[in-house]
């Protein structure tokens, strides 16, 4: 997939949106799009961009030399695996599975284009075809979406809006070996340990008993199943929707559900109210209030945040407006302001829940795109 719930890794020193995801599942379906104002400015990106991948090829070439062969490094995992204390069977069967993606490699040394807006991306994340699909499956699983986030606090439409996105409503999953994607990336990747650390996760996954072997597919950096999650995030969030004892996020549509509302409950989820809302902000607006772009971190981010945060009462006051030009709505909240492009594009006031999805994937995009299309399937349960 995703890649969202996957979007591509990108080379860290050209992050220049406010990207990432969340719990290890995010650091795999980053993306990272900003729109770029001037022909200089293209130019000068160009050409940061080549110096940027020549430089990390040669580095992550040397580190292939530095491990040795694939096979060398495979062997040296099994051991660990061994030691570890993973049964003879799991190990023999994984080990002999195990094989290098080398178009994981290429997917994770791509870079993106710098010429994205909301304008360009929503059209394609949220399709024609994608909405009618997203309002259809919301009707057919409404009972059991509704007792789902009755149990975990959630609004069913973001349950759908991010099964969607994620995996095309479980119809995108990927079509690669997970543990061979880990150990891929763990070898050839920029970010070893972290890799390392997944695919001993995702080991764990197999010993428990929740899905077989070939049925273990997902993205070529390992995001997993219906709900795209990293084994990191399957370890801390994956429910057992249908009660079957085994949470199999690929194959049942309850275990990816619950498995979703889990994920969103755990990380702070309110639901009394909705992501946000697009805004109008009054001419010679001070864009200070705006968070500002490039944030290091989540961490960062949220200290960000927290200085843009204020009430709605406080925004309406600064001349904030609805984008019909109304009143802001009379209610004891409180939401930062948000603007993907800058002073040239949309404006969004986000709430609390705007920071539970953006742990998901630290994008502003992505985010947008999940708050857009629940929007959506709630207008047309309401017609």
């Amino acid at each position: 997939m995703k890649l969202t719930q996957i979007a591509v890794f990108v080379l860290s020193s050209l992050l220049v949106a406010c990207t990432s995801t969340v719990s290890g599942q995010a650091q795999a379906k980053a993306e990272a799009v900003k729109a770029v104002p001037t022909a200089q400015a293209k130019k000068q990106a160009k050409a940061a961009t080549a110096v940027a991948t020549s430089t990390a090829q040669a580095a992550s070439s040397q580190t292939a030399v530095n491990k040795g062969s694939f096979e060398h490094y495979a062997a040296s995992l099994k051991r660990e695996a061994l030691q570890k204390g993973y049964s003879k069977a799991l190990v023999k069967e994984v080990f002999a599975s195990l094989k290098h993606y080398q178009s994981a490699v290429v997917a994770d040394k791509k870079q993106p284009e710098f010429t994205e807006t909301l304008d360009t991306y929503l059209p394609k994340r949220i399709s024609k075809q994608r909405i009618a699909l997203a309002r259809k499956y919301y009707k057919e699983h409404k009972q059991e979406l509704d007792v789902i986030g009755q149990k975990y606090g959630v609004q069913p439409r973001f349950i759908v809006a991010l099964w969607g996105l994620e995996s095309s409503f479980g119809k995108i999953m990927g079509n690669y070996s997970v543990p061979s994607a880990l150990a891929t990336m763990a070898y050839d990747g920029r970010r070893e340990a972290f890799f390392k650390t997944e695919f001993f996760l995702a080991l764990d996954i197999l010993q428990q008993g929740h899905v077989k072997l070939a049925d273990m597919k997902g993205s070529w950096a390992g995001a997993m199943g219906q709900s795209q999650f990293m084994p990191s995030a399957f370890m801390s969030y994956a429910q057992d929707g249908d009660g079957d004892g085994h949470i199999n996020i690929w194959q049942s549509r309850s275990d990816a559900f619950a498995s979703i509302a889990n994920y969103l409950k755990t990380r702070g989820w309110d639901n009394s109210q909705t992501w946000g809302r697009e805004v109008k902000v009054p001419k010679n607006f001070d864009f200070s209030y705006v968070i500002p772009k490039g944030s290091k971190d989540r961490t960062q981010w949220l200290e960000w945040w927290a200085k843009s945060e204020r009430s709605l009462a406080a925004w309406q006051n600064l001349g904030v407006r609805t984008t019909e030009g109304k009143a802001l709505p009379a209610r004891d909240l409180k939401a930062a302001l948000v603007m993907p492009d800058d002073e040239h594009g949309r404006v969004y006031l986000a709430y609390s829940n705007y920071q539970t999805l953006m742990h998901w994937n630290r994008s502003y995009y992505f985010v947008t795109s999940v708050g857009y299309l629940a929007d959506l399937i709630a207008a047309e349960d309401k017609a």
